[in-house]
């Protein structure tokens, strides 16, 4: 009797594997890159500015701005406010293309709303680079232009979060926002004077303090760069072998495949950041051969 006739009747199959490989694959994508997938020019569109945004991290991180050029010199030099600045609008303008706004979204077209928003996102991100000098005549007294701009920015970063993260992020920091402004009505415990709404959005949006603060300079130095080498290995086949990696090392002892299965997570990890993309590359096998000096033990054999 084969192996898999040994399987008790009762045991049922692991959801993974009753699932077909196109819907693993479009668990992924969901999950990685949006779960829209246009086509036509709207998915050239996607994959040239994924493209350019790829090629803009590279050139900022390389030597190659600071060389001197023959006859043009040194050219496509940015400081970090200006770096961080054009980051975050190629994330904007991603989030509201590869992001359906809702379940029910279409996600083989991006509807004419949501290109509208990617443009008006970016052009929010980008304001601290296009007018950077003028903001750098004012510190610290934004114009009409300005207040507008930055509420409508954080509003459509909020909305960009929550289709890509989800609500819990995008409720928190509203919670935090409504503490800045509503310090003065709290408990005793925790109240402050408060803060009106023009300084809030100046920190938050037209300075390097809030929005554009570390966090979003890290990301934009290096932690997009980790990302995207890591995505180069995973598209390489370094996933699969990071597996077999786990299997020869493991795969001989007992319990081996439940060991070579967290082996191989772990090593998935260092070049994915997604949670379903690991167990779809590492969950979804299943040992068919029994443990080393247990045969004839049902035990020996695990499924994940």
């Amino acid at each position: 009797m084969s192996n898999h006739d040994n399987r008790p009747n009762d045991l049922p199959l692991p959801d993974s594997q009753a699932a077909s490989e196109q819907e693993l694959q479009e668990m992924v994508s969901a999950n990685d890159t949006g779960a829209r997938i246009p086509h036509g020019w709207q998915g050239s569109v996607l994959l040239g500015v994924a493209l350019l945004w790829s090629l803009f991290q590279l050139w900022i991180a390389s030597p190659l701005p600071f060389y001197d050029w023959p006859v043009i010199g040194s050219f496509g030099i940015f400081n970090d406010t200006e770096v961080r600045a054009i980051h975050l609008a190629f994330a904007t303008f991603l989030a509201f293309t590869a992001y359906p706004a809702f379940a029910r979204s279409s996600r083989h077209r991006i509807p004419v709303g949501d290109m509208v928003l990617s443009l008006l996102a970016a052009f929010a991100a980008s304001y601290i680079f296009v007018f950077y000098d003028q903001l750098l005549s004012r510190p610290g007294l934004p114009n009409t232009q300005d207040v507008a701009v930055a509420v409508a920015g954080l509003v459509l970063l909020l909305e960009a979060t929550r289709r890509t993260l989800g609500p819990p992020l995008m409720i928190v920091a509203m919670v935090f926002l409504a503490y800045s402004l509503a310090g003065a009505y709290m408990p005793d415990i925790i109240a402050h004077k408060g803060i009106d709404l023009e300084p809030l959005i100046n920190h938050q949006w037209l300075t390097t303090e809030g929005v554009f603060g570390i966090a979003l300079g890290v990301s934009s130095s290096f932690v997009f760069l980790f990302v995207l080498f890591g995505a180069l290995l995973d598209k390489a086949g370094a996933g699969n072998y990071f597996i077999q990696v786990a299997f020869s090392l493991l795969g001989h002892m007992r319990g081996g495949p439940a060991k070579a299965a967290v082996v191989s997570s772990g090593l998935t990890g260092l070049i994915s950041g997604s949670s379903i993309a690991n167990v779809v590359t590492t969950g979804t096998f299943a040992a068919e051969t029994p443990i080393p000096n247990h045969p004839d033990d049902e035990a020996g054999r695990f499924y994940l």
